[in-house]
């Protein structure tokens, strides 16, 4: 599976519908996992609706600032992202002739594509042995902290609803009211949310409106 964090798949979509062309990068993933995504770096490049070539000398540069950082290629250049302007996440024959070419002699490499219709796609190529080529998964690790979250906070709260006990949802406990304002049976409440409460509301309905 390729994960991405939330911040840089939100990252990603900007740039995806920034422009009717094509865009890439490469995917800096964490020193523990590196098929989970946490920035999608751009190279100056040139871009049409079916092609991205990356600038060579900016490949360089990329590539001793990413080494000046502490990082190791497994880190930086394994994982190619592009963009489809189309609905069709599939590679095309440019991209499967880029990824022989340019990652050909990596131990592995990545080619994940993101459409402007939504479709993701992501191949895992180990180029070791007799070779192989793996379909992945692509999901959003929200379990990850990114901007504008506060997950301690959410924990704390959790922990409240737990301790005092199990509470609706305010939106379930405003509907659960206006349904038995309108359904309950006069002379006695019916829990809705029971089986025998289902049966004895469908009673009382056969009563007053009759059978179907």
């Amino acid at each position: 599976m390729l994960r991405y964090t939330p911040w840089a798949w939100a990252k990603l979509l900007h740039l995806r519908d920034r422009g009717d062309t094509e865009i890439g990068g490469f995917g800096i993933t964490s020193t523990d996992d590196l098929l989970l995504v946490e920035d999608v770096v751009l190279i100056p490049q040139r871009c049409s609706a079916i092609t991205v070539v990356f600038d060579d000398a900016a490949v360089a540069d990329f590539f001793d600032q990413q080494i000046d950082l502490g990082r190791v290629p497994e880190q930086f250049a394994r994982i190619w992202i592009h963009t489809h302007p189309g609905t069709s996440a599939q590679p095309s024959h440019t991209d499967e002739a880029t990824f022989r070419r340019v990652f050909g002699r990596c131990d592995w490499a990545v080619m994940a594509i993101l459409a402007r219709g939504g479709a993701a796609t992501a191949r895992l190529r180990w180029n070791r042995g007799p070779g192989a080529d793996l379909a992945l998964r692509t999901e959003v690790d929200y379990q990850r902290p990114f901007a504008g979250s506060d997950q301690e906070h959410d924990l704390r709260r959790q922990h409240r609803r737990r301790t005092d006990g199990a509470r609706l949802h305010p939106v379930a406990a405003r509907n659960r009211a206006r349904t038995r304002s309108v359904a309950e049976p006069p002379g006695g409440g019916v829990n809705l949310w029971s089986r025998d409460g289902v049966k004895r509301l469908a009673r009382w309905q056969e009563s007053r409106l009759g059978t179907p």
